[in-house]
């Protein structure tokens, strides 16, 4: 059995793909693509995601969730109570669970991220000595 990285206690990480930019016409415009922040991405998966009037654990697991980072511009991780992360599992594989917009979600992941999952965490772990906010399961 391989190894597993434990990046934090009662957390969720949530792999996004970004969507294709749809386009009416080729145009010009003097602003950048904009770049948003992680916190910004999770505030719009909470505010999509909390009128779940039809199922209160969803709604609730929704306002009990707070940000903990944005990795490698795809994977948003989330921190809660695990009954709380738990509704936001099964809420996806229900197909309920809406994506933050610009957004598809791949798939949720546990608290333990395999290394093959994502690469850069793979590299991370050979190249770096054990540290204490990772630790080996």
């Amino acid at each position: 059995m391989e190894p597993f990285l434990q990046l934090a206690p009662h957390s969720l990480a949530i792999v996004l793909s970004r969507l294709p930019e749809v386009s009416a016409g080729v145009s010009e415009s003097s602003e950048p693509p904009r770049h948003h922040t992680g916190y910004e991405i999770f505030a719009d998966f909470k505010a999509l995601n909390a009128s779940y009037f039809w199922n209160k654990m969803v709604a609730d697991a929704i306002a009990e969730t707070f940000f903990l980072g944005w990795i490698d511009e795809h994977v948003l991780l989330i921190q809660g109570e695990e009954e709380h992360l738990e509704a936001l599992r099964e809420a996806w594989m229900r197909r309920s669970l809406k994506p933050p917009h610009g957004f598809d979600i791949k798939y949720l992941g546990n608290h333990h991220l395999h290394p093959r999952a994502h690469p850069r965490l793979a590299a991370q772990r050979t190249a770096a000595p054990r540290t204490p906010y990772l630790s080996m399961r």
